[in-house]
């Protein structure tokens, strides 16, 4: 059984629950929406923030939207030529060759976060064995999870990579 106790000298409401009391501060009521401050940080922001994942692609802090595969690395954004992706077969054509920027990369990320699309879809052991030889650690998931872990590890200054397959497939056109 609830009851409900108002502090007369505090705006705030305690309520009484089997003779635990809980404290509820009282709601601010205003006209502008709240901005979220992250303490934590310092005055480095990372560059690469992702804001949400739709069906239409990847929505950014800043808001761009990009709409197929790409790599968060290094704070920045960049476009990611693979094979074209098919529901069923999300692997299928990929080569050595689509991993060589990570090879390049100095330093190296510390982890390396692939969003594979809507769902996850694990690789076939000779990608992971691949990407394990070349130094990187890989954690595998659906994309939307990818970015939110990447949001969490970029704030806190971690030198973290993205690779994200979108939700629906969406390739870029090469001219």
């Amino acid at each position: 059984m609830l009851t409900r106790v108002v502090c007369p000298r505090s705006p705030h409401v305690a309520i009484a629950a089997r003779q635990r009391l809980l404290h509820v501060t009282a709601r601010l009521r205003t006209d502008s929406p709240t901005k979220f401050t992250n303490i934590l940080a310092g005055t480095n922001v990372p560059a690469t923030q992702v804001r949400t994942v739709t069906s239409e692609g990847v929505h950014l802090e800043d808001g761009r939207i990009i709409r197929g595969p790409c790599l968060f690395l290094e704070g920045k954004a960049f476009l990611w030529n693979v094979p074209q992706q098919q529901t069923e077969k999300v692997w299928e054509g990929w080569k050595e060759e689509h991993f060589e920027v990570f090879e390049v990369t100095i330093p190296k990320p510390e982890l390396l976060l692939f969003g594979t699309g809507r769902r996850l879809v694990l690789p076939p052991p000779s990608i992971r064995q691949h990407l394990n030889k070349i130094g990187l650690q890989v954690d595998f998931m659906d994309t939307r999870n990818a970015c939110s872990t990447y949001n969490l590890l970029a704030e806190e200054g971690r030198r973290v990579a993205a690779a994200l397959l979108p939700p629906n497939a969406h390739h870029w056109k090469q001219d």
